[in-house]
């Protein structure tokens, strides 16, 4: 039986669209091929090296590799050639170039050459840069009063006076490298020779961390250690003396063993001088220097109480080792004119030196008159030596008797203090 017309025709048209179709996938392909586009295939899209580089980085999965990559030099990108071969400046109004940032390794790198030729500071002489300096403490007056009531909130600083007392405190404290010797010396006796070198030799021992020691070289019988300890204590113990001492000083060596001749005042060493009147003036200067280079072993600073006179045995050997002198004088007449009598003698004998750096002590001793002109007797003497102190009149000196600075008044031990600081500055 025949098909029907309408099943051919059906057919037909089945048969044509479908040729169509396929008449048309070629074309397609090739559309997508020509625009490199691959969606409908499902293959990977062909991707240049500059493509490559220029998509964003994937996050890191940790922060060290996010750290290692933030400081890895940035790669070079390889020049583009310019499709502008004659170089056509740019527009005007565009903006410059941003020059690039330097890396993280870059910015140590220099900071670590910074701080290598950055000067290094002085911890130890420079201490002001990190401590903000604090002003030293007041004593006494107003301001020390207001310091302990406030607690030291409120802290003004030492006065003028304290100020003084201080720098004088320093001068005596000095270090000093060797051993020295002042010799006390006068023409005249009972002007406050041997009391100034008891007071004096306290002034050192109490602001000096090594003991001074004193020497009683006076061949009239002197009393340097009976100033210092009082007659009762000096009678109590066995009383050696200078005498003692040379006997035996070449058994000596250590300090142990020449403390057996000594006498100590505080931290004061004293060697007492000879009593008898047959053998006090036997003191040779040959004598001298032997027990001086002992004592210089042991003691920074020595005081040598040479009596009255400059021209008795062991004299030259004293003024042959001194480093400094001083003249006691006093408020009288012939006191002035003995001490500038001495200071020419020493001038006219070789000791130049020792006369123009001497260091004049005008003791108030008997508490002169009012008839007395004290200011020109101060001038008749400071003109010829290095240094002019006076000492005033105090009960604890004028006795005669025992010397101890708790009993001083204060210009008595402050003249002590200026004495002692200018027998050091002559050391050194």
């Amino acid at each position: 039986m025949p098909e029907p017309v309408e099943n051919k025709t059906a057919d037909a048209l089945a048969d044509a669209q479908a040729a169509a179709e396929q008449a048309q996938l070629p074309r397609r392909r090739d559309r997508r091929r020509g625009d490199d586009s691959d969606a409908w295939t499902g293959t990977m899209p062909i991707i240049s090296s500059d493509q490559a580089e220029q998509r964003p980085t994937a996050p890191s999965s940790s922060w060290a590799e996010a750290a290692a990559a933030a400081d890895a030099p940035a790669r070079p990108q390889p020049a583009k050639p310019s499709k502008d071969p004659v170089g056509t400046p740019p527009a005007p109004g565009a903006a410059p170039a941003v020059p690039a940032q330097p890396s993280r390794s870059t910015r140590s790198a220099s900071r670590s050459a910074a701080l290598a030729e950055a000067p290094v500071p002085d911890f130890i002489s420079s201490p002001g840069l990190f401590v903000r300096e604090q002003k030293p403490r007041p004593i006494g007056g107003f301001r020390g009063a207001l310091y302990n009531l406030t607690g030291g909130s409120l802290n003004l600083g030492p006065s003028a006076r304290q100020r003084e007392e201080d720098e004088l405190a320093r001068r005596i404290s000095r270090q000093l490298q060797g051993s020295y010797n002042t010799a006390v010396l006068s023409l005249k006796g009972g002007i406050g020779k041997t009391s100034t070198t008891v007071g004096v030799g306290l002034t050192l021992a109490e602001f000096r961390g090594d003991p001074p020691c004193a020497i009683d070289a006076n061949p009239d019988s002197g009393d340097l250690v009976e100033r210092a300890l009082g007659e009762g204590i000096y009678q109590q113990q066995s009383p050696r003396t200078i005498t003692d001492l040379l006997k035996n000083i070449e058994s000596i060596d250590s300090l142990t063993a020449l403390a057996r001749y000594m006498h100590h005042a505080g931290r004061l060493h004293l060697i007492a001088g000879e009593q008898d009147p047959e053998v006090s003036d036997s003191l040779t200067a040959a004598e001298y220097l032997r027990i001086r280079k002992l004592i210089s072993g042991y003691y920074s600073v020595a005081l040598i109480d040479c009596g009255t006179g400059v021209t008795h045995n062991a004299m030259s050997g004293i003024l042959q080792s001194a480093d400094n002198l001083i003249i006691a004088a006093g408020y009288a007449v012939s006191g002035a004119k003995r001490a500038r009598s001495t200071l020419h003698w020493l001038a006219s004998h070789g000791y130049a030196d020792l006369a123009s750096n001497a260091i004049v002590v005008i003791t108030d001793k008997d508490e002169v008159s009012s008839r007395v002109d004290k200011d020109a007797i101060e001038e008749h003497l400071s003109g010829i030596c290095r240094q002019l102190i006076a000492v005033p009149h105090d009960r604890g000196v004028a006795d005669g008797d025992l010397v101890t600075l708790d009993v001083l008044r204060p210009e008595t031990r402050r003249a002590y203090r200026e004495i002692a600081a200018a027998i050091v500055d002559g050391y050194v």
